[in-house]
């Protein structure tokens, strides 16, 4: 005789990972409210196959992770010997997601986090007092066990596309879940780069101060998703229970510890803008929902850098579109000026000064849909690490477009790479003489010698704008230009040149009208210059001599110090003399001696003979082919080659 058909098992799960040889504990019931006896089948979700079908008896299952299972996610779905009815309301509570990580973290370089907090804030939403769900529902619930049934992903499932492209291409990475982020630093300290992917809304405090920590001390943040650390909750009764009131009025700690409130990361009393870690927000970013979802398949970014790394390879020009279909179901941006033709964030929203624009999309449409919004992909420096956002929920889909894939791998290759200094491109720079940065700006004389030029000194591809020309006659050719880090009385800060008659002049570094007045004389034929510690240096081309005289004193003697070791430019960045040589860049103290010029270690090229000027810690390079580069500065020297 044929046993009714009973519902699908209920299970509980005491954890969403654990490592490479460890256990799940589980307790189980039948649908029907008995005890369950039947089968567990677990399937490693992201390479598609079943690792184990093992027997289940009574209210207690332990799932034993045998330590040679792959770091991965999988599911472990219950099922009753009997015939089961499926109720769809129920349907994913006979299932257990879980991540295992890695027994001895660090054997890949990258970390992935799994969104099991978004999914559980999502699972049973609209149920008075089962879920997060909906938002200003009075019959929401503030607390959810984290043992509760269910957590699973939702039915769109937007994080395995990335996940089997992962798998699918052999790159070599390691699974957490985003629960593990909490007390994450130790975690993280092992990995080059944690990847947020897909819908990754809700973060604990633990979670921010982990992985923003991360990226300070020089790890990177890759973000294929796309509404990111919109929530705070907390966990609480010693990481059991899921606490979201979004509401302070209701929080309890609101009152005592307002930091730890439960309400969206950039709203009173918290005030910690999720940009500030992630580049960009949903405040100002796009969400399509129900029907309107179909929309997403037809739109696309708009390339904004096309120079810029993220993109080599791709064979994208600025102004092309791609990754269509990837945008939604909601995407994240930052507030941008578009008053210089190229999109540059405003940072009134939270997001650093160092985040660049890579690609927008205008979705204001959506408010048909959802919300009207814009999507902003972009990169930016945090500390020692960087942060890459594809600002969107479902970039994993259009993973299929050569473009998105190249991307993709730009991004996880360069960050997966061990910390190294190296030259990137913030921008153009067409036929540049000379270049300085002086009072936030960034100053170049144009190829003709006497059009002096202004930028902001940003990671952005931003233009240059001509200075207005002195209402006082034409303005001198310039060889080279340079400016004191501050100023030294009586020099004032401004910019210094060298004219093609071999005069000293300085100018006010404004972007109006201004004159060059005359502040003396340099060594004949000299071809670079710099001022450190109140002193100036000049190197003269025809016979590679650096020579140097006191700042203040606009008659004393120049004097020879000895070789420049070629230097076709001099810039002073962090208290020494750096030089653009046939043999890359060198380095020397400014002292007043035969210091030789000599190599970092490792050695640093110079991309080609340019002109150099530092900036906030930084060196920028104008290249012979027209580009803008910039370099973070942090290397050393060898002291016994420095002996004068």
């Amino acid at each position: 005789m044929t046993a009714a058909p009973v519902p699908r098992p209920v299970v509980h799960a005491d954890a969403t990972s654990c490592a490479q040889g460890g256990r799940i504990r589980c307790r189980t019931a039948a649908g029907d409210g008995g005890p369950l006896t039947g089968r567990v089948v677990v399937t490693d979700v992201v390479a598609e196959r079943t690792v184990l079908v093992a027997e289940v008896r009574g209210p207690v299952h332990d799932l034993e992770v045998p330590a040679a299972w792959p770091s991965s996610l999988y599911r472990a779905s219950f099922h009753d010997h009997r015939p089961e009815v499926p109720r769809p309301e129920r349907d994913a509570e006979h299932e257990v997601w879980f991540a295992v990580r890695a027994a001895r973290p660090g054997g890949a370089p990258v970390l992935v986090s799994v969104p099991f907090p978004t999914w559980r804030a999502y699972h049973r939403a609209g149920e008075p007092g089962r879920s997060l769900y909906y938002s200003e529902q009075p019959a929401r619930a503030a607390r959810v066990p984290l043992a509760a049934p269910g957590g699973g992903p939702p039915p769109e499932r937007w994080e395995e596309p990335l996940l089997r492209w992962l798998h699918r291409t052999g790159r070599p990475v390691e699974y957490c879940s985003g629960f593990d982020l909490d007390d994450g630093a130790e975690l993280l300290a092992a990995y080059r780069v944690l990847v947020v992917n897909g819908h990754d809304e809700y973060w604990t405090a633990g979670m921010r101060d982990a992985v923003e920590g991360f990226v300070r001390r020089g790890g990177n943040l890759a973000v294929f998703a796309g509404n990111t650390a919109w929530w705070q909750f907390r966990l609480e009764d010693g990481g059991r229970t899921m606490v979201c009131h979004r509401d302070a009025a209701t929080d309890p700690v609101a009152a005592t510890d307002p930091s730890r409130t439960t309400v969206e990361w950039s709203s009173a009393p918290v005030d910690r803008p999720e940009n500030a870690m992630t580049g960009v927000s949903f405040r100002r970013g796009a969400g399509a929902w129900g029907e309107g979802m179909a929309v997403m398949g037809r739109e696309s970014y708009t390339v904004r850098f096309a120079d810029h790394w993220v993109f080599e390879g791709t064979g994208l020009a600025d102004g092309d579109a791609f990754a269509r279909g990837a945008l939604g179901y909601e995407t994240d941006a930052a507030e941008l000026d578009w008053s210089l033709g190229v999109p540059r964030a405003t940072g009134r929203d939270g997001t650093p000064r160092s985040f660049a624009v890579l690609a927008t999309a205008d979705l204001g449409h959506w408010r048909a849909y959802g919300q009207g919004g814009w999507a902003t992909m972009g990169v930016m420096r945090l500390g020692a690490g960087s942060v890459f956002n594809a600002a969107t929920v479902n970039w994993g889909r259009a993973l299929d477009d050569p473009a998105v894939a190249r991307v993709t791998r730009n991004v996880l290759d360069r960050f997966s790479e061990p910390p190294a200094p190296r030259w990137h491109t913030v921008g153009p720079a067409p036929g540049l003489r000379a270049l300085a940065a002086c009072e936030g700006l960034l100053f170049a004389v144009a190829g003709d010698g006497t059009t002096l030029l202004h930028r902001e000194p940003s990671e952005q591809n931003l233009p240059w704008t001509p200075c207005p020309p002195s209402p006082e006659g034409p303005d001198p050719r310039l060889r080279c230009l340079t400016a004191p880090r501050e100023a030294c009385h009586p020099v004032p800060l401004a910019l210094l040149a060298v004219t093609e008659d071999d005069r000293l002049v300085h100018r006010a570094p404004v972007t109006g009208a201004a004159p060059w007045v005359d502040a003396g004389s340099v060594p004949r034929g000299t071809t670079a210059l710099a001022m450190c510690d109140n002193t100036l240096f000049a190197v003269t081309g025809h016979d590679d001599t650096l020579h140097h005289r006191p700042a203040h004193l606009p008659g004393a003697a120049w004097t020879p110090l000895g070789p420049a070791g070629g230097a076709t430019a001099l810039a002073v960045l962090h208290a020494r003399l750096h030089a653009v040589t046939p043999d890359g860049l060198l380095t020397r103290p400014p002292v007043l001696t035969r210091a030789p010029f000599a190599p970092f270690t490792p050695p640093l090229p110079a991309p080609s003979p340019g002109p150099l000027a530092p900036h906030a810690g930084r060196l920028l390079m104008a290249t012979g082919d027209g580009h803008l580069l910039s370099h973070p500065g942090r290397t050393t020297t060898d002291p016994a080659r420095e002996d004068g």
